[in-house]
């Protein structure tokens, strides 16, 4: 049976150092990744954990903010791949150790996705700390789950954001829509995108132009419409036509929208709808 106990105690940044020495080497490995996750271990207990006979300790260990660069070299190595994977993640990786972590095609089954996925490529491909060089590398995929994480870099150059807003998968395109480093010109091209969650990120971006967001407020998709009502970019006649929108939803995020004037705050507090009344006489209040 685990004890909870230990482990909040294990994990708590106020413990002793020799406390901790003593939980790092508990029975349980529960408590030693507690240890592991304490963002005060100390290095030397650390390298003691980059050692443990169970990879969750290891993962633990890898993904650590003090795990200092020959841990993770050690542990970019491990036999592992949620172990390595857990390295590809951690911004105090080296560019050496992400170069070397980008050619890793270790893979995993994702049950929710129904598919297999490069765990270890696809942690590179976010971790802002890979050169720009393996950012374009891992662009260039030909998984799409590596593509999507590769563009979602929020130091992705801006001219694989140009290319892959027309890449065949719309992961990748929702991806890029998503991103804060995507153009206005790019967002109005993906802001006609057939896809509906792809339109729907541009509707949330706050780099969209007001002329997109004029046009998604008229989107049949309600989601797409709720996003539009969210976004604080979004220009006050639009935001004027929505309140008039047959969705209560997105009458009730113009009524929630900082941006909405006080006269159309004061329409929608005296609405049919008791969700929108009640959200835009909280916002009189406040």
């Amino acid at each position: 049976m685990r004890d909870w106990g230990k482990e909040k105690t294990a994990s708590d940044p106020d413990t002793e150092r020799k406390e901790l020495e003593a939980l790092a080497k508990d029975w349980d490995w529960h408590v030693r990744r507690a240890v592991a996750l304490n963002p005060r271990a100390p290095l030397e207990i650390l390298w003691v954990l980059a050692k443990d006979k169970v990879q969750w300790v290891r993962e633990a260990v890898a993904g650590s903010p003090q795990a200092e660069e020959d841990i993770l070299d050690l542990l970019s190595e491990d036999g592992d791949g949620f172990v390595r994977a857990a390295v590809a993640l951690n911004p105090s990786a080296s560019p050496e150790i992400l170069e070397d972590l980008s050619e890793d095609e270790m893979m995993d089954f994702d049950y929710s996705l129904s598919k297999n996925r490069y765990i270890v490529q696809e942690a590179v491909a976010k971790n802002p700390s890979s050169p720009e060089e393996v950012i374009r590398t891992l662009s260039e995929h030909a998984d799409e789950g590596v593509r999507a994480a590769a563009v979602s870099n929020p130091l992705v150059p801006k001219d694989v954001l140009f290319k892959r807003r027309i890449d065949l998968s719309w992961a990748v395109r929702t991806a890029v829509a998503r991103s804060p480093q995507a153009s206005v010109a790019i967002l109005d091209y993906l802001a006609a995108d057939r896809i509906q969650d792809v339109r729907a990120a541009v509707a949330k971006n706050p780099k969209t132009s007001t002329g997109s967001l004029g046009n998604l407020a008229a989107d049949r998709d309600v989601d797409i419409r709720v996003a539009v009502a969210q976004n604080q970019s979004t220009d006050l006649d639009t935001l004027e036509a929505l309140s008039q929108d047959w969705a209560w939803k997105v009458r009730e995020q113009v009524a929630q929208n900082p941006s909405t004037p006080e006269e159309v705050v004061r329409t929608l507090a005296e609405d049919g709808d008791q969700s929108v009344k009640k959200a835009a006489r909280v916002r009189q209040e406040g």
